[in-house]
């Protein structure tokens, strides 16, 4: 009898679930619309739990995608009659590449890094580190939860676990992140890919909420670097300091900065990156470039303005940005996540605490969720191109100007 049933759950589709109770249907070809739809209909009238097992090939009907569902996977345009993807040979490498680089570089120095997926390995720039260090890499699958659970016993047991995660989906491991991570000060590294607006992704996968939910946790050092250099010299950073750590950087390609060697940044302390004398902007992670073509503009009508990185969400350079927010008129904040409790929030609540009053404007994504569309034209539709942010900066000094008289 033992072995009668041990066959019939082997060869017989789906007898786990009738045995849970579940009404199972299938294997269906999803391919098939006609019988597919049938099939739905049909288990409406069902009374009690129903599984319907379909089955599809990713890529269907398309040889290249088929071939290489990976490449694939998500894609803006491509030739369809050779099935490949325009690249640029002479573009910078996407921050993702450098990422991956750079760790790769650094575990070969230091054995106790150890790098985390959730089932991403490509996506995430993991691929060549789990070649060259198997032993060190860990794929625990579409569980984020457990990546970043996992981590947190390997760094207390004194591994230095880097986990690469895309900012949307570390929202699912966000308890884990408080309880496991940041009130044991465990010194895990999140390496949070895809933060801020991801265009042809579409609107699941938008990472604009992550400055917003990371801000509160103690412990936590947030950062975003305005570079893929300056990427390089967080994450070498972010290993030489005791607690938990997050590096939060776009999609896309990087500005072509230099990514040679290593540098300690200090914690906690942004860099001024022009001088002006009205006009203050003070930007974060991939919206530094922006805003210092934005001071170019209005270089250009007589507005002297002064662009501060500030490299460090938490813990903000409240010494920095208030010495210098005194000095000027107006100032204006700039972050690709919400303004609801993001960036611009932080920066706001150090000027008021301090005393400071000016005229100050927060530039980030409304509370809205994100449509889908290129990168490029959606900062331009929410105001964070560089002409956006010139226009907003343009009003603001105006209005400053304005209530002086």
């Amino acid at each position: 009898k033992y072995t009668e049933e041990t066959l019939k759950g082997i060869f017989t589709p789906g007898i786990l679930f009738e045995e849970l109770g579940f009404k199972y249907i299938g294997p269906l070809d999803g391919h098939n619309i006609d019988h597919l739809i049938d099939n739905l209909k049909n288990v409406k009238h069902l009374k009690g739990p129903v599984l319907l097992h379909v089955v599809t090939r990713k890529g269907k009907g398309y040889r290249p995608a088929e071939e290489d569902p990976t490449t694939f996977h998500g894609v803006s345009g491509f030739d369809r009659e050779k099935g490949t993807i325009p690249s640029n040979p002479l573009a910078p490498p996407t921050y993702t590449e450098v990422f991956g680089r750079a760790l790769v570089e650094l575990a070969s120095e230091d054995e106790r890094i150890v790098a985390i997926t959730a089932a991403m390995p490509q996506g995430t720039g993991l691929v060549e580190f789990s070649k060259r260090f198997p032993d060190r890499f860990y794929d625990v699958g579409i569980a984020e939860q457990s990546a970043v659970s996992l981590a947190a016993g390997l760094a207390l047991g004194g591994l230095r676990p880097v986990v690469a995660i895309y900012s949307t989906f570390l929202q699912r491991a966000y308890d884990q992140i408080i309880e496991d991570v940041c009130l044991q000060k465990a010194p895990v590294i999140f390496a949070i890919d895809r933060g801020g607006v991801v265009g042809e992704d579409g609107a699941t996968h938008h990472g604009v909420f992550d400055l917003s939910y990371l801000r509160p946790i103690p412990n936590l050092v947030v950062m975003a670097p305005k570079d893929e250099g300056e990427l390089r010299d967080m994450l070498y950073t972010a290993l030489r300091t005791e607690g938990p750590s997050a590096i939060r950087y776009p999609r896309g390609r990087g500005a072509g900065a230099n990514c040679e060697g290593f540098k300690a940044l200090e914690i906690g302390r942004g860099e001024v990156l022009r001088e002006g004398r009205e006009l203050l902007i003070v930007a974060l992670g991939s919206m530094v470039h922006p805003s210092l073509e934005a001071a170019e503009l209005l270089e250009r009508e007589g507005i002297g303005t002064t662009v501060i990185n500030a490299r460090f969400i938490k813990p903000l350079d409240e010494e920095l940005i208030c010495s210098l927010a005194e000095d000027h008129r107006a100032i204006l904040t700039v972050e690709e996540n919400v303004k609801a409790g993001g960036f611009g929030s932080q920066v706001t609540e150090a000027l008021r605490r301090k005393g400071i009053k000016r005229r100050v404007k927060v530039l980030g994504l409304p509370d809205e969720f994100i449509e889908h569309g290129p990168r490029g034209k959606l900062l331009e539709l929410y105001g964070l191109s560089s002409r956006a942010i010139a226009e907003e900066g343009r009003r603001l000094l105006e209005d400053a100007r304005g209530e002086a008289r």
